[in-house]
């Protein structure tokens, strides 16, 4: 898959992150972090499911609603888009995760900024943190062409499973 297997899911992106701008004007933070956090743990129970879900054009769209969902309401669009494309080899589901996630996090923006969500104050506590996301890569580069394709899906499921469950804690907590 390439950026061209990905427009369905970008195109997606779109409405589902307005859907999650509009969550987060009109649902309270708590609601939405257990129902989004419930959700996602689902999303893993059936990832472990005996069977395939192959990313079809319409599931793309889909998965990519539900990133913009969850992403643009609750900085946790990840789960849909990895546990669809959980099965590709390694190489690939990094650089489709990397591309769409590029343009997906864009989209959210934007949409957060006439929702009151990002504003420059966001923007400058954000910067310091861009050495780290820069060494995570450069991290990323050196490790995991040593992984197994079983390793990357695994370690995909668990950061899903964590992401949903800090969802749910924070919630009740």
């Amino acid at each position: 898959m390439s950026i061209g297997g990905l427009k369905m899911a970008l195109i997606g992106r779109i409405p589902g992150s307005v859907a999650g701008g509009a969550l987060l004007v009109m649902v309270s933070t708590q609601a939405l972090s257990l129902w989004l956090g419930l959700l996602v743990l689902f999303a893993v129970l059936v990832s472990i499911l005996p069977f395939r879900i192959e990313p079809t054009p319409v599931r793309m769209g889909m998965a990519g609603f539900f990133s913009g969902l969850f992403g643009t309401s609750s900085s946790i669009g990840g789960p849909p888009m990895a546990l669809l494309l959980q099965h590709q080899e390694a190489n690939q589901l990094r650089g489709n995760l990397s591309a769409f996630f590029v343009f997906s996090s864009i989209i959210s923006l934007v949409i957060q900024i006439p929702a009151g969500f990002f504003t420059l104050h966001h923007l400058w506590v954000t910067l310091p943190l861009l050495p780290a996301s820069w060494f995570g890569y450069k991290l990323a580069m050196l490790t995991t062409h040593a992984l197994p394709k079983e390793k990357i899906r695994l370690g995909a499921l668990i950061l899903c499973s964590l992401s949903g469950a800090t969802a749910v804690w924070q919630a009740l907590a």
